[in-house]
């Protein structure tokens, strides 16, 4: 029998909008990337998870909605540092306490050197109620972009993350709180450069643990438009569209 999805864990952080570079720092669809929020520069987000399978009583589980803010806090172009909030419903009892924080540094590709990769390390998902919203899931993660004479082959992005093991957790309740993080996207340059496409994968088979494909359209310079699909790695957890809109300010 399927369980609500929600309950084994929260759905991962503030989730992106994507250009030639990203237009988030925050996340790729899923899990966390390299990209970090340049100085004074506000990115909102509006996410939205529909399950997409009924529960067994023939009912639909609830969405669950992400209103997201994060901003650039650093006046370095080497060094850059965000930190940001989401408040999310949906989620049952935990409605109570809607409020996550997030914080992240890094340096973008190149920077030191034309072989150098983006590297980033952050925090997210921290809660207000310990023993329940306090996934505090820490990680680390280095992204390189690749081509083929003119042709671009994409970036990808590798890393490894851990969290709260009293709430990561696997179908049988057992501890499950670390992992890989893995991802390769790709502006559709021979589209449009408004147009890009990310495969996304993310370790365990606690909530978190989950294979995403997603596109994302730029409708003006700073707003996007981004459609997804996440698989879980547990299969008691009801697979999810995700839908989402993104603002630079």
């Amino acid at each position: 029998m399927k369980i609500q999805w929600y309950y084994p864990a929260i759905v991962a952080a503030v989730c992106l909008c994507a250009g030639s570079a990203l237009a988030t720092g925050t996340t790729h669809i899923w899990g966390p990337s390299t990209d970090v929020q340049a100085f004074k520069v506000w990115h909102l987000t509006c996410d939205l998870y529909l399950p997409v399978e009924t529960s067994a009583s023939g009912n639909r589980v609830a969405s669950v909605t992400n209103l997201g803010v994060t901003v650039g806090v650093l006046p370095s172009k080497t060094v850059n540092l965000e930190v940001g909030f989401d408040h999310k419903s949906g989620l049952g009892r935990l409605d109570a306490y809607p409020l996550y924080g997030n914080a992240k540094i890094g340096v973008p590709e190149n920077s030191f050197g034309t072989f150098f990769p983006a590297l980033a390390v952050g925090i997210f998902d921290v809660g207000t109620k310990g023993d329940a919203t306090d996934y505090n899931v820490i990680y680390g993660k280095a992204a390189k972009s690749f081509s083929a004479g003119a042709v671009s082959l994409g970036r990808i992005s590798v890393g490894y993350f851990s969290g709260n093991e009293d709430l990561l957790l696997d179908g049988d309740g057992e501890k499950d709180n670390q992992g890989i993080m893995a991802a390769w996207e790709r502006t559709m340059t021979e589209i449009s450069d408004k147009l890009w496409v990310c495969l996304e994968y993310m370790g365990t088979k606690s909530a978190y643990g989950c294979y995403t494909a997603g596109v994302s359209w730029k409708v003006a310079s700073n707003v996007a438009v981004l459609g997804g699909f996440q698989a879980y790695a547990n299969d008691l957890i009801d697979n999810t569209v995700t839908m989402q809109v993104d603002i630079d300010l």
